[in-house]
This record gives C-alpha cells, structure tokens and sequence, in this order.
C-alpha cells in the first residue's frame, strides 16, 4: 500500500522513523512530507529519510494560521498526485483533513490532552486516533487505546542503544556531574496562556551551584549569560546526553518522558499537567511533576536534591524504569499495525488494554 505521513516538528521525526524502516521493509511505499519546526528537516536529513518540504517556519499564531494552511493545500495536491491509502500524523490536522478528500483512511497518534486547538481541528475528521491508555478523555469510538508512551516508539531498548562517546564531544570525563534544561518561548497553539519557571537566569544559576555542567535547549533567544550555557550538539544525538545527564530540569514534557524512558531523573514544570506525565510521575516515580503555584521553587529543591545526592542513586531510578518497560510495549509495533489495519480496510479501531 501507499502511506503519507506528515511531520511537523522534530518530535514526529523520532516518533515515525523506525516505523517508516519496518513499513517499506514490509513492502509498503512511504512518502513523507514535512514542515519546517525548529530541527524536524535537519533530522530527516541526518536519519537519511527521504522528504519533501512543504511549508517553512511560522511565527507565532497568526503566521502559523497561514503556514498550516499553505501545508494543508500542498499536502493536498501531493496526495490527489500519490493516491495514498493512509495518511498518518502526529496531531494530524493537516492528515484529518486531507485524507477524506483523496479517498484514503487517516491515523492520528496524540498525547496531548489540552490542545484544544488541535483536538478541534482533528478529530472531529480522525478516521483513528491512537492515543496512550492515560491519556484523559473518551473520544469516543475512533479512539485505540495503547498501552505506552510516543516515546516508547524510539526509546524502547530494542530501538536505542546510547552511545558513551557523547560525553567526550562534550568535554565531560566520565565522572562529572552534568544537567540538561529546557524552556519554551510558549508562543505553540497547546501552549496559550501557559506558563513555567518564574526566573530562567535562577534556574541556571542554583543548578550550577550545586556543581554540575548545565547545558541549556532553548526554543527562543537567551541573555548573555545564559547563553553560555546554550548546548552545542547535534540534534541525534541529544537522548545519548540525556541517557548520561545526572537530571533534567524543564518546561518541556516530550523531553521528561523521554528521560522517564531512559531511566534518567526528570524535573517538570509547567502550570498544566497532562495525562502521560501525571502517570510516569504516580504510577512510576520517574517524573517530579511541578504545575502549581510554588512549580519554581518546588523543582528548583527537587532538582538540587537530586544533583547533591538526595533524590535517590542511578540505579533506583533505572530499577523504576524497568518496571515501566515489563508493563509498556514498543509504541512502533503500534504504529506499524495501526497503519496496516487502515490500509488493509479492517477495523483498527479495536481498543488495547494495558
């Protein structure tokens, strides 16, 4: 069969690349297209995924109304030129809308409960939406539930080995103690009226007191002295520094779930939470989760904690972690038989339990 799959953020590219391997191995043709976000091209290139560009980078609300749009109208007569018989996405506005109209059956994965914006726009025109069995809320019967997270479809240790050498590329020796942040510019349409820590400049300040590399991701422009901090590593090999980081600090939950999956202790902050995050951090305890009023201050000790040896050793944590893989499955298995189920006609809408 024919399957398109969109991506439009580098996330998607990690979520889709095994899968995209097992599906032509399978003997299926896969054409996918992209949006310029952040690294998402850059990945593609790096991971040698053939792709088309259809849209640039937008700019706040406004420019990304537009963007969507002129992605929406491309991937549209990309389509009607491919007959595709599945289109499948992340969020998957863009895939919801345009696969009724060329004949062929959309698969919508998603984790993100209060994406309004995108929930609307998607959903309603899903043929499947593929979810995680936390997430929160019935979307009735076009709903699969799985049990795992989006990070388990490149995490999963069948799919991941870290590699060592990233911390000499870093100048790190096998000893030193080192930390990875991230911030949001917020300016995302799941992002509106949302917020994390109170004073980014403190963030770094009291993580290097304690001693540890803070290495800073930033979505948008830093002071002086924090841009210091900025890392400087190419984008595939950022889940080897995380598997090696002694924690995480940031506003950013796919980067927390991803250390939840490598075992890594996880920090984050942000004034909601969501359903994914909540259970890696009650079920599993591999997530401080910090969304109330005192999330600054209550990370910041959670953090410090951790770097000064407070918040349990590398081995309880990756204890915590094998817990979670015996009771997960390969989120890319998932992926590949979802697609499947769609082309072949059959109903893929059969619910999994946990």
């Amino acid at each position: 069969m024919r399957v398109a799959v969109t991506v439009q953020h580098p996330g998607h590219v990690h979520f889709f690349k095994h899968a995209i391997d097992e599906l032509e191995a399978r003997g299926h043709e896969v054409h996918v297209f992209a949006r310029e976000k952040e690294m998402a091209v850059r990945l593609l290139e790096l991971y040698g995924i053939e792709h088309e560009v259809l849209a640039g980078e937008s700019h706040g609300l406004a420019s990304l109304a537009a963007v969507q749009a002129t992605y929406e109208l491309r991937l549209l007569r990309r389509a009607r030129e491919l007959n595709p018989d599945v289109i499948a996405a992340i969020g998957g506005v863009a895939a919801a809308h345009v696969a009724p109209l060329v004949g062929a059956r959309s698969v919508v994965f998603y984790d993100t409960e209060h994406a309004t914006i995108i929930k609307n726009l998607a959903y309603p025109f899903a043929h499947t939406v593929c979810t995680p069995s936390c997430y929160v809320g019935d979307i009735g019967p076009k709903q699969v539930r799985y049990p795992g997270y989006h990070e388990l479809a490149y995490l999963h240790p069948d799919r991941f080995t870290p590699d060592p050498t990233v911390r000499s590329d870093l100048g790190l020796d096998e000893g030193d103690s080192f930390v990875v942040t991230r911030f949001n510019d917020w300016g995302s349409s799941h992002d509106m009226g949302q917020s994390g820590f109170d004073d980014v400049g403190e963030v770094v300040d009291r993580l290097s007191e304690t001693g540890a590399k803070v290495f800073v991701t930033a979505e948008m422009e830093l002071s002086n002295d924090i841009e210091g901090h900025r890392l400087d590593l190419s984008p595939e090999r950022m889940h080897d520094l995380l598997y090696y980081a002694d924690c995480y600090v940031g506003e950013g939950a796919t980067t927390a779930a991803e250390c939840a999956m490598l075992g890594t202790p996880a920090v984050y902050v942000n004034s909601l939470s969501l359903g994914y995050v909540s259970e890696l951090a009650d079920e599993y305890g591999l997530v401080y989760s910090c969304n109330g009023p005192d999330r600054h201050r209550n990370a910041l000790s959670h953090a410090v904690d951790i770097l000064e040896g407070r918040g349990g050793g590398a081995d309880a944590w990756r204890a915590r972690r094998d817990r979670l893989l015996s009771e997960r499955v390969d989120v890319t298995d998932v992926i590949v038989d979802q697609v499947e189920s769609a082309g072949g006609g059959s109903d893929s809408r059969q619910k999994l339990t946990a």
